[in-house]
């Protein structure tokens, strides 16, 4: 098996490739640019046809315009007809010569009218169209000198997000690192080492893996300008709230959001990469997981309790006591909302649910309203939201396309209908659902 090829000889190797292919496409560009045109040298139009001579000829060409003499018996008749005799043969002769001549100056003077028309018509024409293919080539060699510029262009367009990506991500986790390595005590590395074995117990809650999940929420999830437009629906529930706590906060768009209506507002999460995007930002989240978090609070002193997409990230026993202690913590009538992926909607089970490897149990929107209830809350609701598009779900048959005519068809047409109606309602209904309740 051939040995590998060393990677400095590959990149040398590429290079020499690349410069070949440079030169022969310069050369072949400097022979299209040799091969340019000027425009011929055209003659001038010939001048206009000149018949400014053809009325004084069709005036005189008559030598005899009054006829042949008059001849009788008289002296000067008798005279008169034998001069006749000897010279009327030619005169005729001659003025029939002259007819043919005006005849055939009167017929051709229109068609060298329309030759010399056409003829100046020609040399202009030809003068254009020289000078169109010669700006023709000028713009075809301009052309192929940009060609270099813009595939080196989209070359570098075709891996500059992925390249941007691992750079962001590198520098992000380089950052990660650094702040670990000053959090941990000098002589502490038995006790960092029993830390780090701890938190990779929970998938994306280590320091420096935190930010692998950043980014996977900034690819899957959406950009936070886009969730900050999804959470605005849940204004009017805190409004008139305070002390609201974010569980799960994330990247900070709800917090971000109510702290620019006046609404107080803190967060927690246990990704260390997402605490860091808030807290750059200002805002009061901390470093935590929901339960125990949850525990260190005073009862009642909770204003308003909002988890976004974080409930199925929960186990059933995680998530009951969850439940519970926030109804001990939370102030009487503040609002509970509760916003997870509706597993009953098969395109968000499979699309969304199944993506994130953090999820620990898909709830069913009556298992989550049965869960809130039992746990103390009361006008409990479920609000369906994100609807499936139209172009996504399964297409009926148009009115216009029902046949009238044959009873069989119209039966095939109407159970059609029926099955898409029943699918989409199963599996094509909403991708997320909320339980708002109270306290």
């Amino acid at each position: 098996m051939p040995a590998e090829q060393p990677i400095d000889d590959l990149l040398a190797r590429l290079e020499r490739e690349r410069l070949a292919a440079d030169r022969q496409y310069n050369d072949a560009l400097t022979a299209v640019d040799r091969a340019l045109q000027e425009p011929p040298a055209l003659p001038d139009p010939p001048r206009a046809y000149d018949d400014s001579r053809l009325e004084p000829i069709n005036q005189a060409w008559q030598i005899l315009p009054d006829g042949p003499p008059p001849i009788d018996r008289s002296l000067k008749g008798r005279l008169r007809g034998l001069i006749w005799r000897l010279v009327g043969p030619p005169i005729g002769a001659q003025q029939r010569f002259n007819a043919e001549i005006v005849d055939h100056l009167n017929r051709n003077a229109a068609a060298h009218r329309e030759l010399q028309q056409s003829a100046s018509a020609l040399l202009t024409a030809a003068g254009h169209q020289f000078a169109s293919l010669a700006r023709f080539e000028s713009l075809l060699v301009q052309y192929l000198q940009t060609i270099t510029a813009y595939v080196d262009t989209r070359d570098r367009r075709g891996g500059g997000d992925e390249l941007r990506e691992r750079v962001t991500l590198a520098e992000q986790r380089v950052l990660a690192l650094k702040r670990e390595l000053e959090r941990r005590p000098a002589s502490g590395s038995g006790a960092a080492a029993s830390a780090a074995s701890q938190s990779a117990a929970a998938a994306f809650t280590a320091p420096v893996d935190s930010l692998t999940y950043v980014g996977f929420e900034d690819r899957f999830r959406g950009s936070q300008d886009e969730i900050r437009t999804r959470v605005e629906d849940y204004l009017p529930i805190l409004a008139s709230a305070s002390d609201v706590l974010d569980v799960g906060c994330g990247r900070g768009e709800l917090l971000d959001l109510l702290r620019q209506h006046g609404v107080r507002a803190r967060g927690v999460d246990v990704n260390d990469a997402m605490v860091e995007l808030c807290r750059a930002r200002g805002l009061e989240v901390d470093r935590d997981e929901a339960l125990r978090y949850l525990e260190r609070q005073p009862d009642g002193s909770i204003g308003g309790l909002i988890a976004i997409q974080v409930v199925e990230h929960f186990a059933p026993a995680y998530l009951l006591r969850v439940l519970e202690t926030a109804h001990h913590k939370m102030r009487p009538g503040a609002p509970l909302v509760l916003e997870t992926i509706n597993p009953a909607c098969w395109m968000a089970f499979f699309e969304c649910y199944l993506r994130d490897v953090t999820h620990r149990q898909a709830l069913h929107p009556d298992t989550l309203r049965y869960l809130v209830q039992t746990s103390g809350f009361t006008n409990v609701d479920v609000q369906f939201r994100s609807p499936i598009s139209e172009a996504d779900r399964l297409a009926r048959i148009s009115g216009a396309a029902e046949p009238t005519d044959d009873p069989r068809l119209a039966a095939l047409v109407t159970a059609v209908n029926a099955h898409a109606d029943t699918l989409n309602a199963r599996l094509f209904s909403s991708m997320d659902y909320a339980v708002i309740a109270r306290r």
